[in-house]
């Protein structure tokens, strides 16, 4: 909610216009980020006057303190629930950092990618406070995204397919 949303909207603030409409996939209770999106949006229309986007929002995958067992079922439930809005917004690009949300959204990108519906690309960047381990969205997405963005040097000796670029926010 704050962190995670600080950290996209920074690297958002480098993208040029042509990353447009852009939508926003926020859980259900995250009741922080919308208004910081909707501000940082407001701005950005103040140079780019075309700017697009939207906001959705699904069943939180995993609460703060949620049993690991638990939070397997809610997860598989996100991802349903997420499977028909990544088929109606069919993205080109998910662009995600780590809170748990991103992982049913790319789950579910990457469904309909094995399904030949659509074919995403999903960029993940794990946060800057992952020094040393990957989050859990990082150990799962790992395996699912296409370019994996680590900001500390023994995260990528750790993970060979992750993609080093030093401190990017």
């Amino acid at each position: 909610a704050g962190g995670h949303t600080t950290e996209i909207l920074r690297l958002l603030s480098c993208l040029s216009e042509s990353y447009s409409p852009r939508h926003y996939v926020l859980a259900d209770s995250d009741k922080m980020s919308e208004a910081k999106i909707r501000s940082f949006e407001q701005k950005r229309a103040e140079t780019f006057s075309e700017s697009q986007f939207s906001l959705d929002r699904i069943p939180r995958s995993r609460e703060v303190r949620q049993s690991w067992i638990s939070s397997v079922v809610t997860t598989l439930y996100s991802t349903l629930y997420s499977l028909p809005l990544t088929y109606k917004r069919k993205p080109d690009l998910i662009l995600c950092n780590g809170p748990g949300t991103c992982v049913p959204i790319c789950l579910s990108a990457f469904l309909l990618g094995l399904l030949r519906i659509k074919r995403t690309i999903i960029v993940y960047v794990e946060s800057i406070c992952r020094v040393e381990t990957l989050s859990l969205s990082g150990k799962i997405l790992y395996y699912f995204s296409d370019y994996f963005i680590v900001q500390w040097p023994d995260l990528k000796k750790k993970y060979p397919k992750s993609v080093y670029l030093g401190r990017i926010v």
